[in-house]
This record gives structure tokens, C-alpha cells and sequence, in this order.
């Protein structure tokens, strides 16, 4: 059983007094809008997004909620902004923070509105609402009341579960400084049942406090409580449940057990089913939020087609690592991966691989999933690079068929993001230019390559038309008479067109040159 439906028939058994009621189930996921959305964070998009469709699926009443976390404070900035613009903003919430376009409302807008469109791009359709709007509505006042009136008790759980210590004083609070506007560099004590006392100072390195001293309600947005009091908070102001986090959050000790205790013995609500999932690495490195570093979703939502892009997401458990390596390989072979689940769909099979296919596909596409031809990547990247050839006629006279419109369409389509991934990260071996001169390094050829290529010459010269399948079979007579070896007489043929020592199918690739281009470039290089 492929994993979403797995883990639905598992939420659908837990919940069934709730579902039973006719109340909805609520699934829930978050981002902090504190930069460029790395593409990591769209797996917990997809894992959760997925839970969504597996659910509709069944007809059981549910909301898909996700947060656009605005009001934690800026605590970093990232490489691309000018830190002489944003310095002053260290600390405050985000949603305080001015935009860096100067049109968005505010920072976190900027970078949410981005995030936000590539889930919907994607596929993906939740709810989304702002932390800002139930801190400043009131939501959150009975859970803040509440962990303000159980300081002790939160402090012994930070102790019992994760062994982080407390001072005797602490509140599990931050107050927006009143002369300052900042949340992140403030501490609050004494709580009064009304007010805190507060500081506003230098607490952290990544911001400056004013200095400030004074007491406040904490109320309708006043104050916010740290973050894992906050996720604990959430399970009950929202009523959450389904919610997984990333592996690291779920460790014996982490985040999501101190969530969970908090959640249980303080704000009396039971936790949400959990989901962990592993990391969702790029270029061997885990995905975080902060600093710019590694790949955006903007980024690689726009390098895949969404039919791939949600494969990418969804095809492996969600406790196996994501690799993703755009300026490696990993994009042709994911497209071959696709093909080959395909290739099983449209045959008819019925199994993990063929329903990881079915839902890779957008919710409004799935009922319209028509069975095309899908041309191998590498031959695609090739091509496409050949200005001189015909893509679709190409193709129809490597694969021996004729390409109906679907067909052509889907070519089409594979091109254009072929030719982005080979202008921005495909590696060397994947590029092919037809060299205008003779390649220096097709000028050292040994005496057995030069035989070689005299041989090839000669059948080129002896017919006016060779189809790849001929060339094919000259070039292992050839090898077999001269008893030179593949490597050799190959990497002798790409050298001279291509300046490099390997490239396509050497039968078609040689079929689809220009005849007279092949003899003088041979007959150049013996």
C-alpha cells in the first residue's frame, strides 16, 4: 500500500469517533516567511497536501490549514538583503518588518506571497491564514493566560524532557517592546495575572534592545510565547489533528515531545497524529530557512514540470531522504524515474508505483491522465541542442512511430524545461556543441583511432543516406576488425564533433550530422 493511503486508513481508524460526529478533521502545517522558502520545506507542503487528497478521497470532512508564521521575530538577515537597510528591524516581528520591494505589505509578505504560489503551482490548495492574525484577534490570550499561570509547570517540563533549564524567573513570553516595536530582544517576569514586567535589551547577538522597562498586558498581541509553547498552543487554538515536522523535531527530547507534554498537561488537549519525515537534501545538504544558502522553491518549481516536481515530492516514504542535486544528475534520472512508472500506468498495472504516478498528477488533472509518448530525457537534452534538427521528426524516426498530437505536446513541453536545466545547472556531459574547427584534442588521436575513423570515412563516403541502425551496426564491424576498444573508438568520434570523450548513441548521433560535415571533419583529424 503506498504510503499516503497507508497513513490515511491510519488517521481515518484513530479519528473515527470524530469523524463519526461530522466535526472536521483539522490537518495543519507551517513555514516562518523569514526569507526565500527553501524547496525543503515543501516536502512537509506535500506530505500534508497529500493527507488532504487521500481524505477527499475517502469523503471525510476536513480542513487543510497551513500558517504563514509573521510574527516571530527577525533574528537573521539573509546575504541577499542590505544588512544597512534591515539592521534597525533586528528583533521585531516579521509582519513589522518593511517590505524589501517596498510593494508588499510587509517582509513576511514578500517572501510568503512567493512561497504561497509555488504551493498552489504545485498543486497544493490549503487554507492559509497569518500567526499576526489570531496573536492580534485574541486567539491566543487563553493559552497565554494559561502558560503564564503555569510558569513552574512549563519550566519542569523544558527540564524533564529535554533537560533545558530555566531560571526561576522566566516566563514563557516575549513582549513587543513598547518604545521599540521589537519582540526578540525583550524578557519578561512577574506576572500579576493582568501584566508582566519587562526588559527590553541586548539578550541576543542578533539584535539590539532600546532599554525599555515597564509593565504590560500580553494580551491581543502584545507578547507571543516561545516557539515550542507556541506549537503546543496552536494544537489547541486551532484544534489540530494531523501535523508531522521534520525527524530532527521528533528525536526523543526534541521539540515536537515538549509540544506534546506542554500540550497535554498544561493546555489539556491531546496532540495531533504525527507525521515525521526525513530531510529533503540539495546537493548532499540539508534544506533549512535561513541565509540564502542552497535552492528555492521558486527555483525548482520553475526547473520541473509540477507532474514532476510533485513526483520528486511524494514518490519515496516520507521517512527516506530527499537528494536532490540540480546541477548533477539527479534530474535526468528523475524524469527516467517517472517514465518508468508511467510506462506501468498506462500498461495497466496497478501498484505503489502506479498510484505514486496517479497522484503526481495536480487533483484537477488526475481525472484526465492520457497515455502519451514520453521521449527519454538525455535524448530530449540532446536534441535540443541541435538547432539544425527537427524535434518531432527526430524523435519519430529514432522510436520508428508516429507522434500524435498528445505526443507532440508532451515534447514540447519536455524541451522547454530541458533547455532551462542545460542554460542554469546541467553538468558538462550533458552539453553538446558541434565544434566549428577541428578540437585540439582531437589532434593526438593513436594510430588504431585513426585506422578507425579512415574506416567510418569510407563508409560515409559510400552512402548518400545511413539511418542510425546501419551506422550502429558499421561501428561494431569495425571495432570487432580493428579489435580496438569501445571506449577508444568512441571517445574518438565525440572528440572530433564535440570536444568532448563521450556524448549520445553513437549510431544516431552520427545519422542525424550533416554527411559532407562528417567526411571533411574525419578526413580532418586522420
Amino acid at each position: 500500500m503506498f504510503w499516503t493511503d497507508r497513513i490515511g486508513s491510519e488517521i481515518e481508524k484513530h479519528f473515527d469517533a470524530v469523524i463519526k460526529s461530522g466535526k472536521p478533521l483539522v490537518i495543519r502545517d507551517e513555514k516562518t516567511a523569514s526569507g526565500r522558502v527553501h524547496v525543503g520545506s515543501m516536502r512537509g507542503v506535500a506530505i500534508h497536501g497529500m493527507i488532504d487528497e487521500v481524505l477527499k478521497e475517502k469523503g471525510i470532512f476536513h480542513k487543510f490549514l497551513y500558517e504563514i508564521n509573521d510574527y516571530d521575530p527577525m533574528d537573521g538577515l539573509p546575504v541577499y538583503l542590505d544588512e544597512n537597510k534591515f539592521r534597525e528591524h533586528m528583533g521585531k516581528p516579521l509582519c513589522n518588518v518593511p517590505s524589501p520591494d517596498a510593494i508588499a505589505t510587509n517582509y513576511a509578505e514578500y517572501f510568503a506571497s512567493e512561497f504561497m504560489q509555488v504551493i498552489t503551482d504545485t498543486g497544493f490548495y490549503p487554507e492559509f491564514y497569518r500567526s499576526s492574525e489570531l496573536y492580534k484577534s485574541g486567539k491566543y490570550n487563553e493559552a497565554i493566560r494559561l502558560a503564564l499561570d503555569n510558569a513552574d509547570k512549563i519550566r519542569e517540563i523544558y527540564k524533564r524532557i529535554s533537560g533545558s533549564v530555566r531560571a526561576d524567573d522566566w516566563l514563557a513570553l516575549s513582549v513587543v517592546c513598547e518604545q521599540c516595536g521589537k519582540v526578540g530582544t525583550t524578557k519578561a517576569r512577574n506576572w500579576d495575572g493582568e501584566t508582566v514586567e519587562y526588559t527590553c535589551g541586548d539578550f541576543v547577538k542578533w539584535a539590539t534592545g532600546c532599554g525599555k522597562q515597564g509593565r504590560i498586558s500580553p494580551f491581543d498581541g502584545r507578547a507571543k510565547l516561545p516557539w515550542k509553547v507556541e506549537w503546543a498552543a496552536k494544537f489547541k487554538i486551532i484544534g489540530v489533528h494531523v501535523e508531522g515536522g521534520g525527524k530532527d523535531h521528533s528525536t526523543k527530547g526534541g521539540a515536537r515531545e515538549v509540544a506534546d507534554t506542554i500540550a497535554r498537561e498544561v493546555f489539556g488537549v491531546e496532540p495531533p497524529f504525527n507525521i515525521p519525515y526525513e530531510f529533503f537534501q540539495v546537493g548532499g545538504k540539508k534544506m533549512s530557512s535561513s541565509k540564502g544558502a542552497g535552492s528555492s522553491s521558486r527555483e525548482i518549481a520553475d526547473l520541473l514540470p509540477a507532474e514532476l516536481f510533485r513526483f520528486l515530492l511524494i514518490y519515496k516514504e516520507p521517512m527516506k531522504v530527499l537528494e536532490f542535486d540540480p546541477a548533477g544528475d539527479t534530474v535526468p534520472i528523475l524524469f527516467d524515474n517517472y517514465d518508468t512508472y508511467a510506462k506501468k500506468y498506462f500498461g495497466g498495472v496497478k501498484d505503489d508505483f502506479t498510484r505514486a504516478f496517479y497522484l503526481s498528477h495536480k487533483p484537477e488533472d488526475q481525472g484526465n491522465i492520457t497515455e502519451r509518448h514520453l521521449p527519454r530525457f538525455s535524448t530530449v537534452a540532446f536534441i535540443s541542442q541541435m538547432p539544425h534538427l527537427d524535434p518531432v521528426k527526430e524523435i519519430e524516426k529514432l522510436q520508428e512511430i508516429t507522434l500524435t498530437d498528445e505526443d507532440k505536446k508532451e515534447l514540447l513541453h519536455r524541451i522547454t524545461y530541458v533547455q532551462k536545466w542545460i542554460a542554469e545547472f546541467a553538468p558538462e556531459e550533458y552539453k553538446f556543441e558541434i565544434k566549428k574547427e577541428v578540437p585540439e584534442s582531437a589532434k593526438n588521436f593513436s594510430d588504431i583511432q585513426k585506422q578507425a575513423l579512415t574506416l567510418l570515412v569510407e563508409f560515409i563516403e559510400a552512402n548518400q543516406s545511413i539511418e542510425g541502425q546501419a551506422f550502429h551496426t558499421k561501428l561494431h564491424e569495425i571495432k570487432e576488425s580493428l579489435q580496438i576498444e569501445p571506449k577508444e573508438f568512441f571517445s574518438a568520434i565525440y572528440l572530433s564533433i564535440l570536444g568532448k570523450s563521450s556524448g549520445p548513441k553513437a549510431g544516431w548521433f552520427l545519422s542525424v550530422l550533416d554527411r559532407e560535415f562528417l567526411i571533411k571533419r574525419f578526413k580532418e583529424v586522420v
